[in-house]
């Protein structure tokens, strides 16, 4: 009689381990499962905006008259904007700031930053780094080219809604 009794305890004791496993199973799996699903719906949502190779030469892109001292061109990615800018010696870049973190890179020339209560010169060869919201004022101390790095986008220079560039002077 205890025999028996052990055994039906020992089949009650292995129901209920079968009984978890399968919940840990399904629960694994049902995870799993939608982990899956997830990141399916994130490769289709991907490839639904499909993301093209650009190949721009400079030459081919207008140059865009700003002021009669300022000219640029931009280029536009999915999230990143590369802008050429070409100053006159004398060119002022009013006071603004912008959501947008900007990298600027002088190719040739030099320009003067106030920015954050100081002044700063960048030169041929050197590079600003402004982060977002930060104001910030320049001038052109010679003739420059600047390629400018922003991240995002300028919607409002995308939109032509810079009006702070477009000034007589």
């Amino acid at each position: 009689m205890a025999n028996k009794k052990l055994a039906k305890k020992q089949k009650s004791k292995t129901a209920v381990s079968k009984k978890t496993t399968s919940k840990k199973t399904v629960s694994k799996k049902t995870k799993a499962a939608k982990s899956h699903s997830r990141a399916q719906r994130a490769v289709t949502k991907h490839a639904a905006t499909k993301i093209e190779l650009q190949y721009i030469p400079w030459h081919t892109i207008p140059l865009e008259n700003m002021n009669p001292l300022l000219q640029r061109q931009f280029v536009v990615g999915q999230e990143i904007m590369l802008a050429r800018v070409l100053l006159k010696k004398g060119c002022i870049v009013p006071e603004h700031s912008h959501h947008n973190e900007q990298v600027t890179y002088i190719l040739d020339g030099a320009l003067k930053f106030w920015i954050d209560g100081r002044e700063i010169t960048v030169h041929a060869g050197e590079v600003l780094c402004i982060p977002a919201h930060m104001p910030h004022k320049a001038e052109a101390l010679e003739d420059t080219v600047d390629l400018d790095v922003f991240n995002p986008p300028r919607a409002d220079w995308i939109n032509r809604t810079d009006q702070y560039l477009r000034h007589e002077k």
